[in-house]
């Protein structure tokens, strides 16, 4: 059989030994699946290289040194996550994080979409996108997990429980106890988020 035409796992497995061939060959592989995800959760092409390139230095660093990786078949799941962590982490590190998605879900997310240029009340929104943020970060790991994908990544509930390895309800759930633990800080802390 062509080193080509190799499963993921032992090309993975001939990586680790030496063959940096098949590392090329993985990426030739995805490439294109992992690209596209990538640019269908940031729309720039700029940002989608480098959190492409980002993704797979992460992948050679966590091979080369042996971490945490468990090969079950799911080379494609596992690099999907690691480009889907630094997502996250480039919204969270942005100073302006991307709240004005319209949904049911968050009647909190839903609010903020105020598109008047007074000054003032372009303050008072950074403000409230500020306080957001930091609650969010008070979360619980697999809560603001949930969060982040599903509202500053556009995930489905199906995307979500993919890259987390979890049912769609346990994902629901978590959402569920997110929603519910953000507005109890709201109302404790009586932030104002404007209608």
């Amino acid at each position: 059989m062509a080193k080509s035409q190799l499963p993921d796992a032992l090309l993975v497995d001939k990586y680790i030994a030496g063959d940096e061939n098949a590392l090329a060959i993985l990426i030739n592989r995805h490439q294109s699946k992992i690209y596209g995800y990538i640019y269908s959760k940031v729309s720039d092409r700029d940002v989608t290289e480098d959190i492409f390139q980002e993704t797979f230095f992460k992948v050679i660093h966590t091979l080369k040194t042996k971490k945490y990786y468990n090969e079950e078949g799911k080379f494609l799941s596992w690099v999907l996550r690691i480009a889907s962590n630094l997502i996250i982490d480039k919204f969270r590190n942005d100073k302006k994080m991307p709240l004005n998605r319209d949904t049911d879900e968050l009647l909190i997310f839903s609010r903020i979409t105020d598109n008047s240029p007074n000054i003032e009340k372009s303050l008072i929104k950074e403000q409230i996108e500020i306080d957001l943020k930091n609650i969010i970060e008070e979360l619980p790991h697999d809560q603001k997990e949930v969060i982040m994908m599903r509202y500053f990544l556009d995930m489905s509930f199906k995307e979500i429980a993919d890259f987390t390895g979890v049912s769609v309800n346990t994902s629901l759930g978590r959402m569920r106890y997110a929603i519910t633990n953000l507005r109890k800080v709201i109302e404790k802390n009586k932030i104002y988020l404007p209608s």
